[in-house]
């Protein structure tokens, strides 16, 4: 089989490209240059697409002895992502950046030109499990729950997993290191990526005020009462609990939290931790990583963060979108943020939410 490796410069997509080697495909590594001004790019561990990292990417095909490109993805970036990630901000909502790499740069720009280079595959070193069943292309979570990655490929289609490879599915991070120290890999000890990695200074805050300036407003408690001001509804997301320079103490002497903001009116609404709680999730788009779409009423889990639990539900399903019913409140859920759906540990599809109540 010939697979594209979309090699970061990391430890994962490195022992994921040298197993597939291993396993004697055809493999050609290719590292995505994502940024326009590539001296902005991130140093050291912080991000994931510095020009670092693709040196140390370069540097892993050799010794594995396959070829090596780095292709040039930073227009197509800006578009679907960086621009992306500013508007839904601006309108409001939270989305996850990440997520929307995978589904518009790794598994639809990066494959669209693999496939038609003549490949079979792309594969990267995602912790996930996929596996084909009659046909069917179904993606479960990884063995390793810490580093389960099942939740930012939730994006992904039957089309594009019918095409995705994930080498590391099996393995704990441990693991994967120590294979990569017997490679004679330099990447074997290198830190993981963290913060988003095209706001270089980790900053995401300062990242969205040189975006979108300054545009001041009040912030109001649940009766409307005036207790703040800011300097941008975009500086927020819903359960924030830091930052939000106050001054007006609450009642009870509590802390209180960002429970919606509005930029109609450019105002951000804070009140107690219980307020945040929801009961019932909204998600429009649906997107089904199965075969065939799963309408209609059942049971399932859904995940609204990365990191965060997968919590039960009831799920209606439709053309038009997902109302979920939670056995259990939820807290700090934001417009915006992917609601990515599982059947136990079947990854069944995803939508972006819409609203909670």
């Amino acid at each position: 089989m010939r697979v594209l490796v979309a090699m970061s410069g990391g430890v994962d997509s490195s022992v994921a490209a040298a197993r597939l080697v291993a396993a004697g495909h055809e493999v050609t590594g290719v590292h995505l240059a994502l940024n326009r001004n590539p001296e902005l790019y991130r140093s050291g561990s912080r991000g994931c697409c510095s020009l670092e990292d693709s040196q140390d990417a370069r540097r892993v095909a050799d010794v594995l002895g396959i070829p090596f490109y780095v292709w040039d993805f930073s227009d197509r970036f800006h578009t679907d992502v960086v621009e992306d990630f500013v508007a839904e901000y601006a309108a409001g909502r939270t989305p996850n950046p990440c997520l929307r790499c995978n589904e518009k740069i790794k598994f639809a720009a990066v494959l669209e030109r693999g496939v038609a280079l003549g490949f079979d595959a792309v594969a990267t070193g995602h912790y996930a499990r996929r596996e084909v069943v009659d046909g069917e292309a179904l993606l479960y979570r990884a063995a390793d729950a810490a580093k389960d990655q099942s939740y930012v490929l939730g994006v992904l289609t039957q089309a594009q997993l019918q095409r995705s490879l994930f080498p590391l599915y099996g393995t704990v991070k441990a693991d994967v290191r120590a294979e990569a120290e017997a490679l004679g890999l330099r990447v074997a000890s290198k830190p993981d990526s963290h913060d988003i990695c095209f706001i270089s200074d980790g900053d995401t805050a300062g990242f969205l005020h040189r975006a979108l300036g300054e545009n001041p407003g009040e912030v109001v408690d649940a009766a409307g009462a005036v207790v703040g001001t800011h300097t941008g509804h975009h500086q927020f997301t819903v359960g924030q609990r830091k930052g939000l320079r106050l001054g007006v103490p609450s009642a009870d002497g509590r802390p209180r939290y960002v429970l919606s903001i509005s930029p109609v009116d450019n105002t951000v609404t804070v009140g107690p931790h219980d307020a945040l709680a929801v009961s019932s999730i909204t998600g429009i788009r649906p997107s089904w990583a199965v075969a065939e779409p799963r309408y209609g009423a059942w049971r399932g889990l859904v995940q609204v963060r990365a990191h965060g639990a997968a919590l039960p539900c009831a799920v209606e399903a439709d053309t038009d979108g997902v109302r979920l019913t939670l056995d259990e409140p939820a807290f700090g859920i934001a417009p915006g943020q992917a609601a990515v759906l599982y059947d136990a540990d079947l990854v069944v599809g995803s939508a972006t939410i819409a609203g909670a109540r």
